[in-house]
């Protein structure tokens, strides 16, 4: 349903909403935000005209409950309903809902979101559109009898797909027959807790291709044009990690034929609005359809850096009864965009989600680049919502130079109090093989074989840690500083203070001592090295310009807990605790059975019982945290002696989940007694 509106409620949070805002009040209309109880102090809702409470923090409360969307927009009085993306974006049944309540949904029709969010109905329609597509098995047959014929009948190696969802979650790559039946059951369970649905599909799995889209828009007057596509190759476990526009290796002739295939594609279900057509490009220029997504991707910015529009603006026009402003033969692709996402992940612990608050937080700026994001310093990471932060985006002329500018924005990228992926993207823009634009969706498991390692402060980080933490004791006064009394000045008698600091590196003990020189100059020792510092500037808070032995250098950092800073220079971040300042720590407890949650969520199952055997890589409960499941192991074999946590219930990071007591233990208690 399309009909003029004045007002758009935004049903969504974070960088997305706050992207929304801002085109839809530089066009005029007067926008309406919603929040939960975790958000009332979040950006998007300060910057909208207006702003509806609908919820305690959990989704399903709150973002992904479509009648208290709803209420919120009859009680703001908004006209239209942007969904954003996730979250109710392409939920069918929502988006005519809002036709029901007399609101124009700025998206696809009901019709075509629910026949697209099908992966096997939309594999048959393509099909009859004649789009290209992956041989494989879309069935109603969902019977594991039918299945692992159709698997035969394929043969190996497959991609077993949940029909109903994306974003990787119920997809498993399988490459042996004798696999086969354990990747259905894991791929069914995550998709029915994921979607609610555990419909599969089968795909022959395409080895080392790249993962190419083409943007399409679409009018409710049957005009459908293509907006060139976007390279989203470097993923990891099918999230992308970074995309860029136009594809590295495409020319006027693919790009013709993959442009008129999503043109078909979009066609074939009267597609009004923006959307997304996914391929599969393998090395020989033959593409497959993979899947349509029927609403704004995230990474469509770098769509609207090299074509010059404003895609939520088209939207907003389009959801109007608006014909499209442009032709095909009007789009014209300039230069090169590349995007990154920032997200609050722990790259050294297997990506973990991590949440905190973020004690600084400074994007980076400058010539062609562009940060869509929904944080303040200060803000609460939540637990509760997808762990991406920011999505930082570069433009050039050329390729390498969209790469070279997005790399130094990252390195100028201030993020602290938050564990995040910013290093570890800096790692991959640095790589030989993506430099020269060689990227397929196998890039991180051939370039990170051994995973992700943290990067590990050299000297020169010890170095300005120590001059930190005495600037800092200089403004706090003496206390917690150690001094060498023996140091005194030879010309005058005034005695002179030299503060040692000690830093653990590698399970070393790295000692140094600070000795003021005067005129913002300092002496520092370690071991048998001396360097010279001198403080150029340090008018900003959190930001240092400091010379050593005559190099300068830009120096950001924050003091955390007692004798803890964070300090990030040429782009790395260390977080160094000063030893001499912090108390004697509590033992551990590892080896002791007790399961820690490794993160901020939900105990979604628990698979054991007290009293239960269990063997060390038993798995014992399954958490859910920012719309990804993680699986909790055994540690050690033993007896499962106490459950403290209740399934559906949120924990915190470090809570013991359940206790087990070693074998040994337990049967020198059963001699006992």
């Amino acid at each position: 349903m399309t009909h003029p509106f004045d007002s758009v409620l935004v049903a969504n949070r974070g960088e997305i909403a706050v992207r929304i805002i801002r085109s839809a009040q530089a066009a005029g209309y007067r926008t309406i935000a919603v929040y939960s109880e975790a958000d009332e102090d979040a950006p998007h809702v300060a910057l909208a005209d207006e702003a509806v409470l609908i919820g305690p923090a959990p989704v399903k409360e709150s973002y992904l409950n479509p009648q208290r969307i709803l209420d919120a927009a009859a009680r703001s009085g908004a006209e239209a309903i942007h969904p954003g993306y996730g979250f109710l974006s392409e939920n069918a049944a929502f988006a005519a809902a809002c036709v029901d309540a007399g609101l124009v949904f700025i998206g696809p029709s009901a019709e075509a979101i629910e026949l697209m969010g099908n992966k096997a109905a939309a594999k048959r329609r393509m099909l009859e559109a004649r789009v290209p597509c992956i041989p494989g098995y879309q069935s109603a047959d969902q019977s594991d009898d039918a299945l692992i014929a159709a698997a035969r009948d394929m043969g190996m190696p497959i991609m077993v797909k949940a029909a109903a969802g994306g974003g990787g979650r119920g997809m498993r790559l399988v490459t042996a027959m004798a696999d086969f039946p354990g990747a259905l059951a894991s791929a069914r369970s995550e998709a029915e807790n994921a979607f609610g649905s555990g419909e599969l599909i089968l795909e022959k799995a395409v080895t080392q291709p790249r993962h190419v889209e083409v943007q399409v828009f679409g009018d409710a007057h049957g005009n459908v044009i293509h907006l060139g596509e976007r390279d989203c190759s470097v993923q990891r476990r099918h999230q992308k990690v970074v995309e860029e526009a136009p594809c590295p290796v495409m020319n006027p002739e693919l790009r013709a034929a993959m442009g008129i295939a999503a043109v078909a594609a979009a066609q074939s279900i009267d597609y009004v609005g923006a959307g997304t057509v996914e391929f599969l490009l393998d090395s020989e220029e033959q593409f497959y359809f993979l899947e349509m997504n029927t609403r704004l991707q995230v990474e469509h910015p770098v769509t609207e850096l090299v074509t010059g529009l404003d895609l939520v603006d088209l939207q907003l026009h389009v959801a109007q009864g608006g014909r499209l402003p442009c032709g095909q033969e009007d789009v014209h692709l300039r230069g090169h965009a590349m995007e990154v996402r920032l997200y609050a992940e722990d790259t050294v612990n297997d990506f973990l989600p991590a949440s905190g608050r973020a004690l600084a937080w400074e994007p980076p700026s400058g010539v062609g680049i562009r940060v869509d994001h929904g944080l303040f310093p200060g803000q609460m990471v939540s637990p509760f919502y997808d762990p991406m932060i920011a999505k930082i985006i570069a433009f050039g002329d050329d390729r390498d130079t969209a790469r070279r500018r997005l790399l130094r924005a990252l390195k100028n990228t201030v993020l602290f109090g938050i564990t995040s992926n910013r290093e570890f993207l800096i790692d991959v823009l640095e790589r030989e093989s993506f430099a020269r634009g060689e990227a397929t969706t196998a890039f991180i498991e051939e370039e990170f074989p051994e995973g992700v390692s943290t990067s590990i402060p050299g000297e020169d980080d010890l170095c300005l840690a120590a001059l930190l933490h005495y600037l800092q004791g200089e403004e706090q006064g003496l206390e917690g500083r150690v001094f060498d009394d023996a140091l005194l000045n030879g010309t005058t008698g005034a005695r002179v203070m030299e503060s040692i600091f000690s830093y653990t590196v590698n399970e070393e003990l790295r000692s140094l001592s600070v000795l003021p020189l005067g005129d913002d100059r300092f002496d520092i020792a370690l071991g048998d090295t001396r360097r010279e510092l001198l403080l150029v500037d340090s008018a900003r808070d959190g930001q240092l310009r400091v010379a050593m032995d005559g190099l300068q250098r830009d120096v950001a950092y924050c003091f955390m807990d007692q004798g803890t800073l964070a300090l990030q220079s040429r782009g790395r971040m260390f977080v160094l605790a000063n030893e001499l300042a912090l108390s004697a720590a509590d033992g551990d407890r590892e080896g002791s059975g007790a399961v820690l949650a490794p993160m901020h969520g939900n105990l979604l199952t628990l698979r054991v019982a007290v009293g239960d055997k269990v063997s060390r890589g038993d798995e014992l409960a399954v958490m859910e945290a920012m719309k990804m499941e993680h699986r909790l192991l055994a540690q050690i074999d033993g007896v499962v002696t106490a459950i403290h946590g209740v399934e559906g219930e949120q924990m915190s990071a470090g809570a013991v989940v359940l206790d087990i007591e070693a074998e040994e233990e337990a049967g020198a208690e059963t001699k006992r007694d």
